[in-house]
């Protein structure tokens, strides 16, 4: 197995959007909520989208050129964080290349981009708990810290 970590393109959007689906149904199958909407068509357009608009940062982990997960990061801003900072906003691995280090190579990606981009840290929140202790070990093991509190949403 060998994994390379690459920029996505706009023309990949499908396949990310794939992934996205894998991991919102794994969420909602695990929290038994459908707490999310998906069309794949549609998050792939938008995908597509936020990429030529360089909204969005995408990199893809491939294994022999087959996609095999990806992080999705976005620049965000505050006065607690001291300026502009990134929120990973999605990161999947297929569960069958877990506990092999390509969420690790996924994350150590991020941080170059970060680091190029000047922001003062990166953040991201887990999905639920304690169904996503794992995922929660994960993030600490790379260096991130709880801080508090919890995502919440409000529709519009």
């Amino acid at each position: 197995m060998t994994i390379a970590i690459k920029p996505a393109t706009p023309e990949q959007s499908p396949d990310i959007a794939e992934m996205v689906g894998q991991l919102l149904a794994e969420i909602i199958s695990r929290i038994d909520v459908k707490a999310f909407n998906f069309d794949r068509n549609q998050t792939a357009e938008r995908l597509r989208q936020f990429l030529v608009d360089q909204k969005y940062f995408v990199f893809m982990a491939e294994d022999a050129g087959k996609p095999v997960g990806f992080i999705a990061l976005y620049e965000s801003y505050a006065l607690y964080a001291e300026g502009a900072f990134g929120t990973i906003a999605e990161l999947y691995v297929r569960p069958q290349y877990r506990s092999k280090g390509v969420g690790k190579k996924l994350i150590d990606r991020a941080r170059e981009l970060a680091a190029a981009k000047e922001w003062t840290r990166l953040e991201v929140t887990t999905p639920p708990l304690p169904q996503f202790e794992r995922t929660l070990g994960f993030y600490e093991r790379e260096g991130f810290a709880i801080t508090g509190g919890r995502k919440l949403k409000a529709g519009l």
